[in-house]
């Protein structure tokens, strides 16, 4: 049987990466997405599922769907930038939460499940330097900040059972997510970095599949930072 791998928003950007990385080494794959319309790729190992991860109710009957994984990639998440912290609608404020945080919190409960029957699996999330030093979008910042802190909890409930659990914090990737964002601000943070550009997907991605397939069991549990010197800690 092939190491079965989830990834949310492997539909496009990081995602898009990682699953073809996966795909390319036999793995099979389910990606979850609201939307596939750009979406070309075709693989007998490669299960797509269109799915809103804001709907946070019926994940476990998309987890029965899934079935047993070996893997779980959080992945999927967005901004809202054209929001002020003062004047943040409430139906915008739940979805970002949901999405960034509620729902990837909701999926490693219901993956871990069957991950803790056999004795292993590896869940990454993907975080942000947002949760680490905060963000224009403030509830962006706040749900980071939160999935970087859930994986730290995680790691410890589910360590013992032979899963490891960790996280990523990029800073700004060359991906649609920078659509968003104003030049003002993307060429601001590009006087940050050393190598004066965004990180490219294809480069978050490989840290991911690391995490997922490579890194030392004693790994667990930590965030790891892709920033290129703009948050050097």
């Amino acid at each position: 049987m092939p190491t079965r791998a989830l990834v949310t928003g492997g539909n496009k950007g990081i995602g898009l990466e990682v699953t073809k990385t996966f795909l390319s080494k036999g793995f099979e794959v389910i990606v979850v997405a609201r939307d596939f319309s750009s979406f070309t790729i075709e693989d007998e190992n490669l299960t797509t599922i269109t799915y809103d991860l804001a709907n946070v109710t019926d994940l476990p009957t998309l987890i029965d769907q899934v079935g047993d994984i070996d893997i779980l990639i959080n992945n999927a998440g967005f901004m809202q930038p054209k929001y002020s912290y003062d004047n943040y609608p409430v139906e915008a404020k739940e979805r970002i939460m949901n999405v960034d945080l509620y729902t990837p919190v909701e999926l490693m409960t219901l993956c871990s499940k069957s991950m803790k029957e056999k004795g292993s699996g590896r869940i990454v999330n993907v975080a942000s330097i947002a949760g680490q030093i905060g963000h224009p979008d403030i509830w962006y910042g706040i749900a980071k900040a939160g999935l970087i802190n859930a994986t730290k909890i995680y790691a410890k409930l589910l360590g013992g059972d032979g899963i490891v659990v960790n996280c990523i914090a990029p800073s700004p990737v060359e991906t649609d997510m920078q659509n968003d964002n104003s030049e003002e601000r993307k060429a601001e943070f590009k006087k940050t970095v050393v190598s004066g550009r965004f990180a490219l997907a294809s480069e978050i991605s490989k840290t991911i599949v690391w995490l997922a397939i490579d890194c030392p069991e004693y790994i667990n549990g930590t965030t790891t930072d892709i920033n290129n010197c703009s948050y050097p800690r």
